[in-house]
């Protein structure tokens, strides 16, 4: 089921911004990091983290009174846990809404091969769009610029072009990172370069709710200018990430093994998107644009 047009308001819905210009009613978010929010801490919501999708549920749920939202990410999961971990339990919980993030990790630290990733992401997104849910695929972000893994970009670029294929076979929308380049600023991204900041986060729920013609009330920020460095300034920052950020993560990994770390789901159980203490349309959270 492709987004519906703004034009054509659901019916029920109450009055308001954005009230009944959506028909979905329960809401789940399947992934990684990046979908369960790590870089947009909030220690007021579940998991102590925001991210893209509490914001774009945020949205979603105003002016309608019964919507639902259930968060099944978890980080470090590669795309086959993510299948096998996350798509049944999200089709028990009967979602007519369903984003879908998964291959990142295996593409940037497995050096996996992006056709065989999409063979299989295939499959799940064949099942999750039999129920008739819209299902919204992630176009992954373009690492061009980013040391270390900019050498997987040819590997992206790849595998989001299965994507658009998997999307047009099976009736789903493509949330494209790569096309948005606002992303390439630094201030979108968390110190580690791993993850995105909230302002990052803010910037990407804007395109989700833009991809599924929603209106809403989040506006578009411009992150500051960082001050000017010579090269072996930006040389000894990116020396000084792999020390403290890249390579103890990876190790990570290794050491521990991603299906035993103990993680679980912040939001496994759909629920109302606000509590008594933060009303629709209230921002909580760190600044976007610090």
């Amino acid at each position: 089921m492709n987004a519906p047009s703004a034009d054509s308001p659901a019916e029920g819905g109450s009055a308001g911004f954005g009230a009944g210009l959506h028909p979905w009613s329960r809401y789940v978010a399947l992934g990684d990091s990046f979908t369960e929010g790590v870089g947009d801490p909030e220690p007021r919501n579940p998991g102590g983290l925001r991210g893209w999708a509490d914001r774009v549920a945020e949205e979603l749920s105003a002016g309608h009174e019964d919507f639902a939202y259930a968060n099944l990410a978890i980080r470090g999961r590669l795309l086959h846990q993510i299948l096998d971990e996350q798509v049944g339990p999200a089709l028990a919980l009967q979602p007519d809404l369903i984003t879908v993030n998964a291959g990142g990790n295996d593409l940037i630290f497995h050096r996996s091969d992006p056709d065989k990733l999409a063979a299989r992401m295939d499959a799940g997104v064949e099942l999750l769009a039999s129920t008739g849910a819209t299902v919204v695929l992630f176009a992954g972000p373009d690492w061009g610029a980013t040391p270390v893994l900019g050498r997987t970009r040819t590997k992206v670029a790849i595998f989001n072009e299965n994507l658009r294929t998997i999307a047009a076979r099976h009736d789903a929308v493509i949330a494209d990172l790569w096309a948005l380049r606002q992303l390439t600023h630094p201030r979108m991204w968390d110190p580690d370069r791993l993850h995105f900041s909230p302002l990052g986060q803010h910037t990407i729920a804007i395109m989700v709710l833009d991809t599924l013609n929603v209106p809403h009330t989040l506006e578009p920020m411009t992150p500051k200018d960082l001050a000017g460095r010579t090269w072996r300034e930006a040389r000894a920052d990116d020396i000084v990430w792999a020390r403290e950020h890249l390579f103890p993560w990876v190790l990570q990994r290794i050491k521990k093994g991603i299906s035993d770390d103990g993680r679980h789901a912040k939001r496994p159980d759909p629920g109302p998107v606000f509590g008594t203490w933060m009303p629709p349309g209230t921002f909580v959270g760190n600044d976007p644009e610090s």
